[in-house]
């Protein structure tokens, strides 16, 4: 299901997990039940004033491969068919510009994100606005384990992929009817961010988020496969802009497709020395993804599977998220650029990334704009392709929005 005009509609679909001892065995990938979704009744503010934000390409937009996600599981790579190939996919709509009546709004909760601690959950509360049109508010806290500053004016850029990803698992499974054991995976995710407008001086403020869900696909009474789209205002000005297509299959059908790698779960994973976490743009040693390779500008995954934010629950295959990581860690190191503050930011992804098989990070440095360089990432695992990204850093640019 290619996006092939501006970032319009957002996407939605990721599922979670119980976290594990670093490295060490599993014994289910089984996502927990959810609870019941607590109703309030003040909703949240609209979104104010706008900012612009650079639009995007239709490659971009497109999806050239399967993505999987990080938390989430479904069809095989040879599945992995956007929709639109079948064509059953449809434009997507405008962005959400109307101002609808107050409704009560629904808080997000920590089993609907699918995450384990209340720290790590972003999106707070959502208000439904149409079947496929919702209004979100956020908090991006100034200080974060993991997505935390990455210098002193300014909050890591990933922590927009990272609120995209958990509102995408919440309204799959209380919006669109996906089961709690369904597993997920994104083909594909765009995320434009303004750097200027993410600065830890703004922190307090909440962030009121819009998302239109649109070539949305169901299975009977299920859901097949959505596109989210989202658009990000903190203090009435537009920070950034996100898609994103997903699909689900259902626990039984994943245990058929995963049926030679589930004994994944029963297998420690060796734990690879790191680079050097300021080469990487750390502060911490335990966040860094890469270890050292053969040659400059290639790297070997590194998998941390008792990691609390990137391994919540057991899982037999290395999460998409780890793998988003592991290319903005690739970018910098590449680059040479601290901070590394990407503007736009893409990544698709063909197959999974297997556990106990090595997985290699390649990277290519264009500067083909001045003031502007591109890193161009890749993943490769049993000599084929597991996912490519590109990550653009940039002066500092107003997005237009969509509206």
């Amino acid at each position: 299901m290619p996006q092939t005009g501006p970032l319009s509609a957002l996407t939605e679909d990721q599922t979670g997990r119980e976290g594990c001892p670093a490295n060490a065995t599993a014994t289910t990938v089984e996502n927990p039940p959810q609870t019941a979704v607590p109703r309030e009744s003040a909703p949240p503010s609209p979104a104010a004033a706008e900012s612009t934000l650079p639009t995007a390409t239709a490659d971009e937009a497109a999806p050239r491969a399967a993505t999987l996600t990080d938390e989430t599981e479904t069809a095989p790579p040879a599945a992995l068919i956007p929709a639109s190939a079948s064509g059953s996919g449809s434009a997507p709509p405008p962005g959400v510009t109307e101002h609808p009546t107050p409704r009560s709004h629904t808080v997000v909760t920590k089993e609907l994100a699918h995450r384990t601690r209340e720290t790590d959950v972003f999106p707070a509360r959502w208000t439904r606005i149409s079947d496929t049109r919702f209004r979100f508010t956020a908090h991006w806290p100034a200080a974060h384990p993991f997505f935390g500053p990455v210098d002193d004016l300014h909050q890591d850029p990933m922590i927009v992929g990272e609120t995209l990803r958990q509102a995408s698992m919440v309204l799959a499974h209380a919006e669109f009817g996906a089961p709690a054991d369904t597993h997920f995976v994104m083909w594909d995710l765009t995320v434009r961010v303004d750097p200027t407008a993410l600065l830890l001086a703004d922190a307090a403020e909440p962030v009121e988020f819009d998302v239109v869900c649109s070539e949305v696909r169901r299975r009977g009474r299920g859901l097949h496969s959505m596109r989210t789209t989202m658009e990000f205002r903190r203090a009435g000005r537009l920070v950034a802009r996100g898609t994103g297509s997903t699909g689900c299959t259902s626990p039984r059908a994943y245990r058929r497709l995963r049926a030679d790698h589930l004994h994944a779960l029963d297998t420690p994973v060796p734990l690879l020395a790191g680079i050097a976490p300021q080469t990487a743009g750390r502060t911490r040693a335990e966040d860094v993804v890469l270890a050292p390779a053969d040659r400059p500008g290639v790297w070997n995954l590194r998998v941390d599977t008792g990691h609390p934010v990137l391994f919540p629950r057991p899982n037999d295959h290395v999460p998409g998220m780890v793998l988003f990581e592991a290319a903005r860690q690739a970018a910098t190191a590449a680059s040479g650029l601290h901070p590394f503050l990407p503007g736009r930011m893409t990544a698709e992804f063909a197959r999974y990334a297997e556990l106990h098989s090595p997985c290699r990070i390649e990277t290519e440095v264009l500067e083909e704009h001045p003031g502007e360089v591109t890193v161009r990432v890749s993943g490769r695992q049993d000599g084929a392709l597991v996912f490519t990204a590109g990550l653009t850093c940039a002066p500092p640019a107003r997005v237009r929005s969509l509206s």
